[in-house]
């Protein structure tokens, strides 16, 4: 299994310096991954080192509550994306779905779809705070909206496992008839790990530790 084409190579953190995003870009380029996934505010030069080299730039929007009105998120979807972003990671609204609020939640989807236009848009459903029905419902919010991925975890929960290959497969199983692709991230820092992941359906990997990864 070739790791290296499923994995988002991520630096999300708050503390990320300047050389160590360098570090990320040149890893990817060097390793081949699928691409990096950055802050807004590190498209922009992402996209100029990876350009050519065929990793994408991914970058987060709402992240990491999810807690922000629709018309913001897609605003800085829209920025993002003319920043440099192949690929926009949204949170959906948390709130929204544990109230069982789904038009909701899905409105929330398709506004920042709109913004996105043909860019990938994956939405992040947190897993960690939701209950198996949950989980189902919220990727039939995705479906609904027409996002293009559904995604585990930002990764940002205290005490939070992340993705879950029961949980992947049961995004998986609830989206793949309509045509809508499953993202895995958080806590998957090895390669078994990874591969489990895949196994149960993942397309992409959200992970820092590519680089242990590929390497057994």
């Amino acid at each position: 299994m070739e790791m290296n084409k499923y994995i988002e190579h991520t630096l999300l953190k708050p503390t990320a310096t300047n050389e160590a995003l360098e570090k990320l870009y040149q890893e990817a380029k060097e390793n081949h991954f699928k691409g990096v996934c950055v802050n807004p505010i590190n498209v922009k030069r992402a996209a100029e080192v990876l350009k050519g080299s065929g990793a994408q730039v991914i970058t987060v929007v709402g992240f990491p509550l999810g807690a922000m009105v629709p018309d913001a998120k897609a605003f800085e979807a829209k920025r993002a994306i003319e920043d440099g972003a192949d690929e926009v990671d949204m949170v959906l609204n948390i709130q929204a779905v544990k109230n069982a609020e789904w038009d909701v939640v899905t409105e929330d989807i398709k506004t920042v779809k709109a913004a996105c236009g043909k860019t990938t848009l994956k939405v992040i459903i947190e897993t960690d705070y939701l209950t198996k029905e949950e989980i189902v419902e919220a990727c039939k919010c995705a479906i609904a909206a027409k996002a293009d991925y559904v995604k585990t975890s930002t990764g940002f929960v205290n005490g939070g496992v992340g993705a879950k290959a029961e949980d992947v497969k049961l995004m998986y199983d609830t989206v793949n008839a309509a045509g809508l692709k499953v993202k895995a991230s958080g806590g998957i820092r090895d390669r078994a790990a990874a591969e489990a992941m895949v196994n149960a359906g993942a397309f992409s990997l959200g992970t820092s530790s590519g680089i242990k990864i590929i390497q057994g």
